[in-house]
């Protein structure tokens, strides 16, 4: 892989990245069944972990590990894969996985614990800053100028912040913020009936939308003189917002805000995952994908291009190696090597596709239902995970008045159908809301 645009800027060559893999994923569930939440596919062709690793890239830092833990295999696969860089480079994208040691017998505990016990790998890089990113979010920042902010400022610490509503703040860390930009107070998930003392001064825009408090996006900078004091003065410290940064301020340490105005997202659940994909197909969607400056870098794949017959599309969005022959795909997003079949309605919906096609001979096979959607089907307000076998006349339809439910086949989450990987829905089922 070759540099994507020149930085000169001594601040990101002297910088680490370390983008933490996330725990379980429990709210994610299904889609972290198998798999990770930094390989969730995303957008149709991408996994979660390609917005990180792009937004590094993007911004010149070439040196990033990615700490993982839980279900990483096929995350491990993506990166190895995908980010590839020139032999006389220093640049890498390297796995830092949980493991066992004479010293320590525990995986990670949180995501203090997590750089604390990967320290050890990284220790004799020559680095003066340490930029730490989740590996589940959706957004394009532009890093190289949250670390000139952090040095100009002549931070210990910088926090990306970024404005949201009273429903949302419950769920990040909170800050207030004085007229140096200077973090004076933080409280991670504060509850509703205290949260009023909670707000800062935004801007009218903000305000306009009722958006007055400060949420941290789980981007951190350290001066790596500051993390290694945080680290080995709180030895039992196991999470950033609950424990590090609310010491690092009673301290006094130079904790100070990055205030960011762009579009960003938590995929925090499947509700939150749902919403942020089919928010892709929009005609002029939030995140953009279509960006000659800010690309998303992902496994390059050999496959042909997608294929239609006489289907029509509103606000779609269909990745390589489709084949689709529906009636209609509406706010959809279509995976990799999606197959859809003739009179087929999909509606509100992401198909994640497949990993390999079916020989002619697999589809025609008498008895066996061919991997993809069937004739006649109607799928509304749905995730279809990989490699799941539709049959004909199903209809799958997700509404908010569903209750959360799970079976073999399918789960069933805040009125959204998630149909297991591998699933396999005889002809005729009808699953959801009639």
């Amino acid at each position: 892989m070759e540099p994507i645009k020149s930085h000169n800027n001594s601040i990101v060559q002297k910088t680490i990245c370390l983008i933490l893999g996330g725990g379980a994923g429990t709210r994610l569930y299904p889609l972290t069944k198998d798999r990770s939440k930094p390989a969730v596919p995303v957008g149709g062709k991408y996994r979660l972990i390609d917005i990180p690793i792009s937004n590094c890239l993007n911004s010149g830092l070439y040196r990033i590990f990615v700490l993982t833990q839980y279900n990483s295999a096929s995350l491990n696969k993506h990166i190895k894969n995908s980010f590839h860089f020139d032999h006389f480079s220093n640049g890498f994208v390297d796995i830092l996985a949980a493991e066992q040691t004479s010293g320590n017998m525990d995986w990670f505990q949180g995501t203090a614990d997590a750089v604390r016990q990967s320290v050890r790998n990284f220790a004799y890089y020559d680095f003066d800053y340490i930029l730490i990113l989740s590996g589940d979010q959706l957004y394009q920042m532009d890093i190289e100028e949250v670390l000139t902010n952090h040095f100009e400022q002549g931070a210990d610490v910088t926090i990306a912040t970024i404005p949201v509503i009273a429903s949302d703040a419950t769920s990040f860390g909170i800050m207030k913020v004085n007229s140096d930009n200077r973090i004076v107070s933080f409280i991670e998930k504060p509850k509703m009936d205290i949260l009023s003392e909670w707000s800062s001064e935004v801007s009218d825009e903000h305000r306009a939308q009722d958006k007055i408090y400060l949420a941290s996006m789980g981007i951190y900078v350290f001066s790596r003189p500051a993390l290694r004091a945080l680290l080995n003065e709180n030895p039992k410290a196991v999470d950033f917002g609950k424990e590090l940064i609310p010491d690092a301020i009673s301290r006094g340490m130079n904790v100070v805000s990055y205030a960011y105005d762009g579009y960003w997202t938590d995929i925090g659940d499947i509700k939150s995952f749902f919403e942020a994909n089919i928010a892709l197909a929009a005609d002029i969607p939030q995140f953009n994908m279509f960006d000659n400056e800010n690309k998303i870098y992902t496994r390059p794949r050999l496959l042909p291009p997608a294929k239609f017959s006489g289907v029509t599309f509103t606000n779609a969005i269909v990745a390589e190696g489709s084949i689709v022959q529906a009636k209609l795909v509406e706010n959809a997003i279509l995976g990799i090597r999606s197959r859809i079949d003739y009179g087929t309605i999909i509606k509100n919906s992401y198909v994640l596709g497949n990993d390999y096609f079916e020989s002619l001979e697999d589809l025609s096979m008498p008895g066996k239902i061919p991997m993809g959607i069937g004739k006649n089907c109607y799928i509304e307000n749905a995730i279809v995970d990989k490699h799941v076998r539709i049959g004909d006349n199903v209809i799958i339809r997700g509404h908010d008045n569903l209750e959360d439910m799970e079976s073999e086949q399918y789960v069933i989450k805040k009125g959204i159908v998630v149909i297991n990987k591998n699933a396999v829905i005889p002809e005729g089922t009808i699953i959801g809301f009639r």
